[in-house]
Protein backbone atom coordinates (compact mmCIF):
# COMPACT_ATOMS: atom_id res chain seq x y z
CA UNK A 1 0.00 0.00 0.00
CA UNK A 2 1.14 3.52 -0.76
CA UNK A 3 -0.42 6.64 0.75
CA UNK A 4 0.22 9.95 -0.94
CA UNK A 5 -0.28 12.53 1.79
CA UNK A 6 -2.32 15.62 1.08
CA UNK A 7 -0.01 18.57 0.55
CA UNK A 8 3.04 16.37 -0.07
CA UNK A 9 3.02 17.08 -3.80
CA UNK A 10 3.38 20.72 -4.89
CA UNK A 11 0.66 22.27 -7.06
CA UNK A 12 1.69 22.58 -10.69
CA UNK A 13 0.62 24.74 -13.61
CA UNK A 14 -0.11 22.70 -16.75
CA UNK A 15 1.42 23.61 -20.15
CA UNK A 16 -0.04 26.88 -21.50
CA UNK A 17 -0.42 25.40 -25.00
CA UNK A 18 -3.10 23.03 -23.66
CA UNK A 19 -5.10 25.48 -21.52
CA UNK A 20 -6.53 28.99 -21.56
CA UNK A 21 -6.51 31.00 -18.32
CA UNK A 22 -5.32 30.12 -14.84
CA UNK A 23 -5.38 26.37 -14.15
CA UNK A 24 -3.84 24.39 -11.28
CA UNK A 25 -3.15 20.65 -10.91
CA UNK A 26 -2.99 19.27 -7.37
CA UNK A 27 -1.72 15.85 -6.28
CA UNK A 28 -1.35 14.30 -9.73
CA UNK A 29 -1.33 10.54 -9.46
CA UNK A 30 -0.56 7.64 -11.72
CA UNK A 31 1.97 5.07 -12.69
CA UNK A 32 3.99 4.72 -15.83
CA UNK A 33 3.43 2.16 -18.52
CA UNK A 34 0.61 0.97 -20.74
CA UNK A 35 -2.89 1.25 -19.32
CA UNK A 36 -1.79 2.90 -16.08
CA UNK A 37 -4.45 5.12 -14.57
CA UNK A 38 -3.51 8.73 -13.95
CA UNK A 39 -5.19 11.87 -12.85
CA UNK A 40 -5.29 14.96 -10.70
CA UNK A 41 -7.55 17.42 -9.00
CA UNK A 42 -7.75 20.27 -11.51
CA UNK A 43 -8.94 23.78 -10.63
CA UNK A 44 -10.02 26.21 -13.36
CA UNK A 45 -10.40 29.88 -12.44
CA UNK A 46 -13.28 31.79 -14.11
CA UNK A 47 -12.73 31.81 -17.87
CA UNK A 48 -10.12 29.03 -17.75
CA UNK A 49 -10.53 25.88 -19.82
CA UNK A 50 -8.75 23.08 -21.59
CA UNK A 51 -7.99 23.09 -25.29
CA UNK A 52 -9.97 20.63 -27.39
CA UNK A 53 -8.56 17.16 -26.76
CA UNK A 54 -9.23 13.43 -26.83
CA UNK A 55 -8.28 10.46 -24.62
CA UNK A 56 -7.35 7.04 -26.02
CA UNK A 57 -9.40 5.15 -23.41
CA UNK A 58 -11.85 7.93 -22.50
CA UNK A 59 -11.89 10.20 -19.46
CA UNK A 60 -13.90 10.47 -16.26
CA UNK A 61 -14.40 13.80 -14.48
CA UNK A 62 -15.78 14.00 -10.95
CA UNK A 63 -16.79 17.59 -10.18
CA UNK A 64 -15.93 18.50 -6.58
CA UNK A 65 -16.45 22.27 -6.36
CA UNK A 66 -17.80 25.30 -8.20
CA UNK A 67 -19.63 25.45 -11.51
CA UNK A 68 -18.15 24.50 -14.86
CA UNK A 69 -18.85 23.83 -18.49
CA UNK A 70 -18.07 20.79 -20.62
CA UNK A 71 -18.70 20.22 -24.30
CA UNK A 72 -18.13 17.43 -26.78
CA UNK A 73 -17.64 18.26 -30.44
CA UNK A 74 -21.00 18.77 -32.14
CA UNK A 75 -22.91 18.84 -28.84
CA UNK A 76 -24.23 21.62 -26.62
CA UNK A 77 -22.16 23.23 -23.87
CA UNK A 78 -23.33 21.64 -20.59
CA UNK A 79 -23.18 22.93 -17.00
CA UNK A 80 -21.39 20.64 -14.57
CA UNK A 81 -21.72 20.90 -10.78
CA UNK A 82 -20.31 19.26 -7.64
CA UNK A 83 -21.30 15.60 -7.52
CA UNK A 84 -21.66 15.33 -11.31
CA UNK A 85 -19.65 12.61 -13.03
CA UNK A 86 -18.82 13.24 -16.68
CA UNK A 87 -17.67 10.48 -19.05
CA UNK A 88 -16.05 11.17 -22.40
CA UNK A 89 -15.85 8.21 -24.78
CA UNK A 90 -12.47 7.07 -26.17
CA UNK A 91 -11.44 9.45 -28.94
CA UNK A 92 -14.32 11.87 -28.25
CA UNK A 93 -13.15 15.45 -28.92
CA UNK A 94 -14.10 17.69 -26.00
CA UNK A 95 -13.14 20.50 -23.62
CA UNK A 96 -14.02 21.45 -20.02
CA UNK A 97 -13.35 24.27 -17.57
CA UNK A 98 -14.80 26.94 -15.32
CA UNK A 99 -17.64 29.18 -16.44
CA UNK A 100 -17.00 32.80 -17.44
CA UNK A 101 -17.70 33.91 -13.85
CA UNK A 102 -17.16 30.82 -11.64
CA UNK A 103 -14.21 28.59 -10.78
CA UNK A 104 -14.60 24.81 -10.97
CA UNK A 105 -12.58 21.89 -9.59
CA UNK A 106 -12.80 18.31 -10.78
CA UNK A 107 -10.86 15.12 -10.41
CA UNK A 108 -9.80 13.96 -13.88
CA UNK A 109 -9.02 10.28 -14.47
CA UNK A 110 -7.67 8.67 -17.66
CA UNK A 111 -5.63 5.66 -18.76
CA UNK A 112 -2.39 5.85 -20.73
CA UNK A 113 -1.82 4.39 -24.18
CA UNK A 114 1.69 4.47 -25.66
CA UNK A 115 2.72 6.68 -22.73
CA UNK A 116 0.05 9.34 -23.34
CA UNK A 117 -3.29 10.00 -21.63
CA UNK A 118 -4.41 12.80 -23.99
CA UNK A 119 -4.03 14.11 -27.51
CA UNK A 120 -4.12 17.90 -27.40
CA UNK A 121 -5.71 19.83 -30.25
CA UNK A 122 -6.56 23.49 -30.97
CA UNK A 123 -7.56 25.91 -28.23
CA UNK A 124 -11.24 26.67 -27.66
CA UNK A 125 -11.93 30.15 -29.06
CA UNK A 126 -13.54 32.80 -26.86
CA UNK A 127 -16.52 32.85 -29.27
CA UNK A 128 -17.04 29.08 -28.92
CA UNK A 129 -16.44 29.19 -25.15
CA UNK A 130 -18.99 31.95 -24.56
CA UNK A 131 -21.43 30.83 -27.30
Amino acid sequence: MKIQRSGATPSVTPPAENFTGKVRFDAPFGGSGEGQVGGAAVTFEPGARTAWHTHPFGQTLIVTAGLGWAQREGGPKEEIRPGDIVWFEPGEKHWHGGTATTAMTHIAIALAKDGSRATWLEKVSDADYLG
